[in-house]
């Protein structure tokens, strides 16, 4: 039977975050961020293994508070987030079978609702290849003209059949190594992008704006007040 193990990237510095800790590690209501992921991956999925891969000078992980028990670090972490899941998947090679799920999930989102991770692995259960949480494309897409300091709108961009790709990301580990193997995985930002590139149609599975990606100090704010809803929401 194919097993569910989450894996979640967490090398990064996070140079737009700033700050004195990279953000994964930025208390979150007086819980690091990634505690707070891990924990919430771990109530909602019960998974099989959990792995974090971290970089290799990493001084935070192993005295982080409120991470569950089992979880490993792997000391894996390349230049980029794509170089970190393929030496983590190499790293996992020995512990997983081709048909095992992998739950790809970034760091930086903790607020991931319970509902959308089981509407994720529910609408996967069966499937070949695998498929990520994402949102339809709500807003009015604008192309800037790729001035950084004082950017005009040169086009609007049509919306429809756009999404919004957002994580867990959840492919068999077989599809994720062959993807991976190849160099041009190394450019892409997420698994999804990788697997396509194997001509494979990754399965959009509907997620939520409440799963938001933690990127500058001020999210902060906005994730702790998503967690303070989901708590009442989520008490029985």
């Amino acid at each position: 039977m194919a097993r569910h193990i989450v894996l979640i990237p967490a090398a990064g510095g996070g140079a737009r975050f700033g700050g004195a800790v990279p953000k994964q590690y930025a208390p979150l209501a007086g819980v690091p961020v990634l505690a707070r992921t891990v924990a919430r991956l771990h109530e909602a999925l019960a998974p099989d293994r959990m792995f974090v891969a971290l970089a290799a000078d990493d001084l935070y992980f192993d005295r982080m508070t409120g991470c569950p028990p089992g979880v490993v670090g792997l000391r894996c972490g390349g230049s980029t987030r794509s170089a970190t899941v393929r030496n983590a998947l190499a790293a996992l090679a020995a512990s997983c079978e081709d048909d095992d799920w992998i739950l790809v999930h970034d760091a930086a989102r903790p607020c991931v609702p319970h509902d959308a991770l089981a509407r994720l692995v529910e609408h996967l259960r069966d499937d070949e290849t695998g498929g990520l949480l994402a949102i339809p494309v709500a807003d009015t897409l604008k192309r800037g003209d790729g001035d950084a300091d004082a950017p005009h709108a040169v086009a609007t961009v049509a919306r429809a059949g756009l999404w919004q790709a957002q994580t867990p990301q959840m492919f068999r580990y077989g599809v994720l190594r062959r993807a991976f193997a190849a160099e041009s995985a190394l450019a892409c930002t997420d698994e999804a992008q990788a697997v396509e590139a194997l001509g494979l149609t990754p399965r959009l599975v509907r997620g939520s704006p409440a799963n938001l990606k933690i990127t500058y100090p001020e999210d902060l704010a906005l994730a702790a007040a998503i967690l303070a809803a989901q708590a009442v929401e989520e008490t029985p």
